[in-house]
């Protein structure tokens, strides 16, 4: 007998809540498998050079496709507040301008970023065949880019649709595509970087432009249809401001990724770039989970925000916190038991590379312990449309906080400063967080 389907309307106990967002999260663990997946054969086939050129050219990637992540979470937050308050129509509305403003910007961006493309990979560090690498790899990705951003658009919309099993079903498809690519492009046709990109680009194209043919349908069975609509400037200014925090948080972690490297540079060369690499794919998988709960639990609490149902605000921010916790030390302890064995998995035909990044990633786990707070905390701010909250928590753990660790504990603690930073950060971070929740208890009625 099929189990019946959860509406955001419903009273969340553990179990419901679990069963509404788990689909999220496998469908972000997913998501950054797929992506590690281009790391895995690019440092096993193409040699540690490639792998430290995608490093550095793939931030610039991930801050133009971060315009995404401020559409879809920012406008999948205000979508589920309007459907909470009762009109369908509105909604409908609001997310067809979402979807159309964020192909007209894909456009835009992708032709922008193909012309500075050169010059930013040279300020970045990048010459000789690793500048050849990184300029390759990116001008592929810069084809998809709008594919790209719509593919993080959808996955908060999937959601806030009630069928976040499709938006798995759209991930999963996509993900299997690039794994296969990857290893015909890469390992088959020697395509090195390139292939790796091509791989990603079509895994990308298929979980980007699909979900617009499902939600095209007039009888698509979701709570959206995208339709025509004459545009309207507020409600894209509202969505970009409350998303505000998930783009600031996407591009600092790119900017402090560049960072990372400049410093990871200097101090252990290619192969520090290369560990940071490996640890850094080794980290978003971890992270992932917690940015899956998030993305799978935001709509609910818009929509309870939006039909004033302050018991069940109070309910869902109590569990949530408890699942985090519970989160936090599983992956605590996975990240330190399978430190060495992932580490081989990305970098074991090195061995000087592999005890470097074997030690990095178990300074680094610590960052398990608190991070998943300060990510939900950010969201659980979005999710009530207030995007000026999120946007600061968000700014000082992913930015702020982690420029002064790793600009300054490098000066006494060498490479192990940089590894701890991230992690230090996120401890900085927990008070701001909880400074937030504490202060805004009463005016949004959660606590």
């Amino acid at each position: 007998m099929a189990k019946e389907s959860i509406k955001l309307s419903d009273s969340f106990g553990y179990k419901k809540l679990l069963r509404f967002t788990l689909p999220s999260i496998i469908m972000t663990v997913f998501t950054s498998v797929y992506s590690v997946v281009d790391g895995l054969f690019v440092s096993n086939f193409a040699g540690k050079e490639a792998l430290a050129a995608v490093n550095i050219i793939f931030p610039v990637i991930m801050i133009l496709g971060a315009i995404g992540f401020m559409m879809g979470t920012g406008g999948a937050a205000l979508v589920a507040k309007t459907l909470g308050e009762g009109d369908k129509d509105r909604a409908d509305a609001y997310f067809s301008m979402i979807i159309f403003v964020t192909i007209a910007a894909g456009i835009v961006l992708s032709a922008a970023g193909q012309a500075a493309l050169k010059p930013l990979a040279q300020a970045l560090g990048a010459k000789g065949e690793t500048l050849t690498h990184a300029v390759l790899y990116a001008r592929i990705l810069l084809c998809s880019l709008t594919a790209l951003m719509l593919q993080f658009v959808f996955q908060a919309f999937f959601v806030a649709a009630e069928k976040p099993k499709l938006g798995l079903i759209f991930t999963i498809v996509a993900g299997v595509a690039n794994v296969i690519l990857d290893a015909v492009f890469i390992v088959g046709l020697n395509l090195s970087v390139a292939g790796a990109a091509a791989a990603t680009a079509v895994g990308q194209v298929i979980g980007g432009i699909g979900p617009i043919i499902y939600f095209a349908r007039r009888k698509n069975k979701s709570l959206l249809r995208l339709k025509a609509v004459k545009p309207q400037l507020k409600p894209i200014l509202n969505a970009c401001g409350n998303g505000s925090s998930e783009f600031m948080t996407n591009v600092s972690m790119s900017i402090v990724t560049m960072l990372f490297n400049f410093q990871l540079m200097k101090i252990a060369g290619d192969n520090g770039v290369a560990a940071y690499s490996a640890i850094a794919y080794i980290q978003y998988i971890f992270v992932s989970i917690f940015l899956g709960y998030s993305t799978g639990s935001s709509p609910v609490i818009s929509y309870h925000y939006g039909a004033q149902n302050r018991d069940e605000l109070k309910g869902l921010l109590k569990k949530s916190l408890i699942i985090v916790a519970v989160f936090s030390a599983l992956m605590t302890i996975a990240s330190e038991s399978l430190a060495s064995p992932l580490s081989k998995l990305f970098v074991g035909y090195d061995y000087e590379l592999y005890l470097m990044t074997r030690d990095g990633l178990r300074i680094a786990a610590a960052m398990f312990a608190v991070c998943g707070f300060n990510i939900f905390g950010s969201a659980f701010f979005t999710a009530l449309n207030d995007g000026l909250v999120s946007a600061v928590i968000s700014l000082m753990r992913t930015l702020v906080f982690q420029l002064i660790t790793v600009m300054t504990l490098p000066i006494a603690l060498g490479l192990n400063g940089v590894w701890m930073s991230v992690a230090i950060a996120e401890v900085l971070s927990i008070a701001v967080t909880a400074t937030f929740l504490i202060a805004k208890r009463k005016k949004y009625g959660y606590a």
